[in-house]
């Protein structure tokens, strides 16, 4: 071979056969050298060439990228200018071009989004689908992007495969991998799978350590930085491209055989040059006046369909029927960096790294017309516009293109002057910084910083320190052995590194859903669009028509929770605040609201699918149902709705085959036939068939609970709180109560605890009286045998308040002897139980209790040694037939006797006074004296 070299169109022309001549022969040489003699080695290398002169010699213009990358970014802008194409092929999803002109409107970073809710071709369980594409400034396709959409009389191509294809040609998604405590914004993606513009990264581990190691970096965006971003920042066009493809080739070759990776890659291959050539094809547009944009990766592919002249043997699947919504996404820095496995604060050192290859290269990069948050857009947009008015493209001459890769490998890098007052300004002002947050730094610890960032990026053979060289030193220098604030230096050094920048997506470019919100929080005041915490004052009583804004806030505590937060005031079934406070986020929890709006036009419309789909899922029991119809109810008001999930309740009630569910669906139904009964005229018919139909139900798994270990006691405990709630109702549709007793007959538990709830339930049912269950417990204090388990039935009398209110006086009681009588062995292990029964039951249990117990027990202190238990006071004498029973009653009575006689009327009692000839009701007084011996002692009578 021959060390000529030939001219080339800068425009992605012919090399002659001989560009590489010289490179080829060093590399031979050098296989030799390494592997002793020509092989696989001499195959790789050679290889890597051939890619490189494969790229070039096609005849439209391939322009390798790496997403994110500085150098790319300044490399695009420089070519576009000197170029200035007709037609912009670029490496993104084709079903996003519509979305691409929002960008206008929005403030980088975003992510173009893709989006399905109801799916049609691929399994459920991948619902709902999610594809992003981010975008940052300081990305070449960024470039490409802003120069088609402000230059007029350009085509802006997008010739990858689509979004449904994504997740056609992959075998199943990746399970998202869940956020770290306090990294909220590296979630600003979701579990979206990210399509990165210019994928370029090792594949092969053994790589990425070998180039790790002897580039004495810590990982790779360290490597990228050094060894690729820093030289090609300021590198002429055919420097950057042959290095570039020759990176790609690389990290192609020596990827693993995974099969499917490389059946994918290959694939998108096919499918970018085929759309190409259909485009070329259907338009007559001339490839001379192209470019290809896509990333290094693909650039030097090796498949048939490869190049202008590949063949046309790829057949492009149809999609599915799946349903697309397309949109943007604010994102971020850290989602960027989380997303797709950089290092953290890279993606922060890139945009700086963008700002110092302007300023060095001079270089005019185009932005959007008013992109927010870019100060020269409207400027370069402007001066692209009026350039492409003005005068035809710039004809692009041929350029001295030799065999750069050689200059370029054998190039050391310089520091120049502006690098060395860029660390001097780094190191003052993380000292700074350090300062302001509690570290003891001074002038002394700014220069250590600088002296030591030169000195680690000589010990790492550099020849200037990187950002990551500097933040090694200051961790080294400024940060003790502790931290005083709430950043380290490392934090810092990323912050003053320009942080975490996070992009917002403009009101014109939100969906119908997410602008009609912000319309009706309009009355409010707010700056809704602004990241961070507003406070919403809402006085619905001086100012009803905030009662909207007030509507708006409940749905969205419901579908976003973090997006809406209440300080002050609730809306429950029947019941609406007078007063209420929010904390409202939208602007930080944008990216939920946008989501909503692939869903439907309005907040009414996404809730009601949401309650459907909850009510209908499969795993969907009772409890849950009866939850979406109280939402309905109180969110949307919507009878018809109600209804519809109630009847769901029903069906979801009789296909349950335990009594897990029995708490939850007692205290969803009470509070719902509560609302029913104070606000309309009769019940709703579903909720009677759901009392009459839950009776059934549960008296026929009764039995079962009661001897079913795996069931709780306080689940049986709601299930007979369920049949005798319901009972009254259950009995007026039609019920039969021998339902309930033939159930009770047949349980026999065992269980101590279900035992006692079991002799609750006879009591209620008229089987056992009190007066039986005082004696029980009573001998289950007497036994000794039995004390190591009298807790666990305390327990169940506990639990039993839950159906039979009315044993609260016995359970007092039970509990205060346990207390007195129990030895502490067995009272003290129990003490933490009897807690915990009381703090789960305790919204009903524990105020019963504490009432009873103030009733009962003495009110202050002194009369607390002479008080006697009224279950250890003597019981009345029986009445002797014939004989008036004595005591203030019977004064009482003789003074007032028609309430007496009225009641005695009333149950068909017969008697007659003592003095003949008075009124009846001595036959009832003789039999009860207690009730008006009692009622004479609460008037006071003698």
């Amino acid at each position: 071979m021959s060390g000529a070299t030939t001219r080339v169109p800068a425009g992605g022309g012919h090399p002659a056969p001989d560009t590489f001549a010289a490179l080829r022969t060093q590399l031979h040489d050098a296989a030799v050298e390494f592997a002793g003699g020509p092989g696989a080695l001499d195959g790789i290398l050679h290889g890597l060439v051939d890619d490189v002169d494969r790229a070039l010699r096609e005849p439209m213009e391939i322009f390798p990228v790496c997403h994110h990358s500085p150098a790319s970014a300044t490399a695009m802008a420089r070519r576009l200018r000197a170029k200035q194409p007709r037609t912009v092929f670029l490496e993104l999803c084709e079903d996003m071009t519509p979305v691409l002109t929002e960008l206008r409107n929005c403030r980088l970073p975003v992510a173009v989004q893709a989006f399905a809710t109801r799916i049609d071709g691929f399994p459920a369980d991948w619902a709902p689908l999610s594809v992003v594409a981010p975008i940052t400034e300081a990305s070449a396709e960024y470039q490409a992007i802003a120069y088609a959409l402000e230059t007029p009389g350009v085509d802006l191509i997008l010739v990858d495969r689509s979004s449904d294809h994504v997740f056609q040609w992959q075998p199943r998604p990746d399970a998202p991998a869940e956020p770290a405590a306090g990294e909220e914004e590296s979630a600003l993606h979701g579990d979206a799978v990210g399509v990165e513009l210019g994928d370029l990264r090792p594949r092969f581990a053994d790589l990425e350590k070998h180039l790790l190691r002897h580039g004495n970096v810590r990982h790779w965006s360290e490597w990228w930085h050094q060894y690729v971003e820093v030289p090609l920042g300021d590198a002429d066009h055919d420097t950057y491209r042959q290095v570039m493809f020759l990176i790609g080739s690389l990290f192609r070759r020596l990827a693993p055989g995974d099969p499917d990776r490389v059946r994918v890659d290959e694939d998108r291959e096919r499918y970018m040059w085929t759309r190409i050539r259909e485009h070329l094809a259907a338009t007559g547009a001339d490839p001379a006046d192209s470019v290809y944009v896509c990333g290094a990766f693909h650039a030097a592919g090796r498949v048939a369909e490869f190049g202008l002249h590949g063949s046309d043997t790829f057949t492009v699947t149809p999609r599915t029927a799946t349903e697309w919504q397309y949109g943007l996404i604010p994102s971020s820095h850290s989602a960027i960096e989380a997303q797709f496995g950089l290092e953290r604060g890279s993606v922060s050192i890139a945009a700086t790294q963008w700002a110092k290859n302007l300023k060095r290269t001079r270089t005019q990069p185009y932005r959007l017309k008013g992109q927010a948050g870019a100060k020269a857009g409207a400027k370069a947009g402007a001066t692209s516009a009026r350039a492409g008015k003005a005068a035809a493209p710039t004809p692009v001459t041929d350029t001295d293109a030799t065999d750069q890769l050689s200059r370029f490998l054998q190039r050391p890098p310089a520091l120049d002057r502006l690098d060395q007052e860029e660390l001097l300004g780094w190191s003052v002002d993380i000292v700074r910084a350090a300062r302001g947050n509690g570290y003891l730094a001074s002038t002394a610890d700014a220069i250590a910083v600088y002296e030591t960032a030169i000195l680690l990026a000589g010990m790492r053979d550099r020849a200037k320190p990187t950002p990551y060289d500097f933040e090694d030193a200051a961790v080294t220098c400024i940060e003790k052995d502790t931290v005083p604030g709430r950043r380290d230096v490392r934090r810092l050094v990323e912050i003053m590194m320009g942080g975490d920048r996070i992009g917002q997506v403009g009101y014109e470019s939100l969906p119908p859903l997410a602008r009609e919100v912000h319309d009706r929080l309009a009355p409010l005041g707010l700056n809704l669009q602004a990241r961070g915490v507003k406070r919403a004052l809402l006085d619905l009583k001086s100012d009803p028509d905030l009662r909207p804004c007030s509507d708006v806030l409940w749905m969205l505590r419901h579908l976003i929770p973090d997006a809406a937060r209440p300080i002050m005031g609730e809306r429950t079934l029947g019941e609406t605040s007078v007063q209420e406070s929010w904390d409202v986020s939208l602007g930080t929890h944008q990216r939920a609201l946008i989501q909503l709006g692939y869903e439907g036009v309005s907040l009414e419309q996404v809730l009601e699918q949401r309650l459907r789909r909850d009510a209908n899922s499969p795993q969907a029991d009772a409890a849950v149902v009866l939850r979406t119809v109280e939402d309905a109810t109180r969110y949307l008001g919507s009878r018809r709705l109600a209804d519809e999930l109630g009847t769901r309740a029903l069906e979801a009630l009789s296909t349950e085959r335990s009594v897990d569910g029995a708490p939850e669906v007692l205290r969803r139904v009470r509070k719902l036939l509560a609302f029913y009964r104070t606000s309309e005229p009769v019940l709703p018919e579903w909720i009677e068939r759901f009392a009459k139909t839950g009776y059934a139900h549960y008296c026929t798994l009764l039995p079962t609970a009661f001897t079913d270990e795996a069931a709780t006691v306080r689940q049986v405990a709601a299930t007979l709180g369920f049949l005798f709630g319901m009972e009254s109702l259950a009995l007026s549709l039609g019920s039969d109560r021998t339902q309930l007793e033939l159930a009770v007959a047949q349980s026999h538990p065992e269980e101590p605890s279900k035992v006692a709830l079991l002799w609750a339930a006879q009591v209620h049912l008229g089987h056992l009286t009190r007066h039986d269950l005082r004696e029980r417990c009573a001998e289950l204090l007497g036994n000794p045998l039995m004390l190591p388990a009298y807790p666990r039935y305390l327990s169940g009398l506990l639990h039993a308040l839950e159906p039979v209110p009315g044993l609260v006086d016995l359970v007092v009681e039970a509990v205060s002897n346990a207390f007195a009588r129990l030895p502490d062995p067995v009272l003290l292990p129990w003490l933490p139980t009897l807690i915990t029964t009381l703090r789960a039951g305790g919204a009903d249990l524990a105020p019963l209790l504490t009432r009873e117990a103030g009733r009962l027990f003495p009110g202050r202190l002194p009369a607390l040694d002479a008080w006697v238990p009224p279950w250890r006071a003597p019981a009345p004498e029986p009445a002797t037939p014939g004989i008036e029973p004595a005591g203030r009653g019977s004064a009482l009575l003789a003074t007032h006797p028609g309430t007496c006689d009225a009641l005695a009327d009333l149950l068909g009692c017969d008697g007659t006074w003592a003095a003949p000839g008075t009124p009846t009701g001595s036959a009832l007084l003789r039999r009860h004296p207690g009730t008006a011996d009692a009622l004479a002692l609460l008037l006071g009578a003698a």
